[in-house]
């Protein structure tokens, strides 16, 4: 990381508070969470809106969640987001083969329909927000995707790119290690 962040052991106050919350979940702060820690009333809201999107009681399943936090991470080319989910899409049924398909040529890799169009949506949002029009929604709903399905499906797309944004433009560039408790933190369902 590029910026002075506060150790977890020098944390004290509402920094210790945040990193405490996290750390109940995860076994410690991680590094995005520590890139905030010059300003707790940030890190907060980072926390809170994680866990806010993480747990939209749609019914998006924890493998299209995966789908979407990847394509965005690889579509910015952000390695560091892309570790912590590649683990996740191999236990929801990827092999290798077809997350590295995935970060290249989404589109290509075989999977249902309804899968592909929650790729296609994210791969628009992250690539030209700008370009977004009803037919993108209308697409996700001829999918059998309801409305909260396609909020979530949003708010998963938009807080990737927001946390790719933070990792990229503060030098968090750490591959994630496969055995870091945050995958068994992320809701399975």
């Amino acid at each position: 990381m590029w910026i002075t962040s506060i150790p977890y052991e020098e944390a004290e106050g509402d920094l210790r508070t945040h990193y405490d919350r996290q750390a109940r979940a995860l076994g410690e702060p991680t590094e995005v969470t520590m890139a905030g820690s010059l300003h707790p009333p940030l890190l907060a809201a980072r926390l809170d809106l994680y866990a806010a999107t993480e747990r939209t009681p749609s019914q998006l399943t924890a493998h299209q969640r995966n789908l979407i936090s990847y394509v965005t991470s690889a579509h910015n080319r952000t390695g560091h987001c892309m570790s912590q989910v590649t683990i996740k899409l191999r236990e929801t049924g990827f092999d290798n083969e077809q997350v590295m398909a995935l970060a290249t040529d989404p589109l290509s890799v075989e999977m249902p329909e309804a899968d592909k169009a929650i790729v296609r949506y994210a791969l628009k949002l992250t690539a030209d927000p700008g370009s977004m029009t009803e037919a993108d929604i209308d697409d996700l709903r001829a999918h059998d995707f309801e409305d909260l399905d396609i909020i979530d499906a949003n708010a998963q797309c938009a807080h990737l790119n927001y946390v790719n944004r933070v990792a990229m433009g503060l030098g968090i560039h750490s591959i994630v290690d496969p055995d870091f408790p945050a995958y068994d933190a992320i809701p399975s369902t």
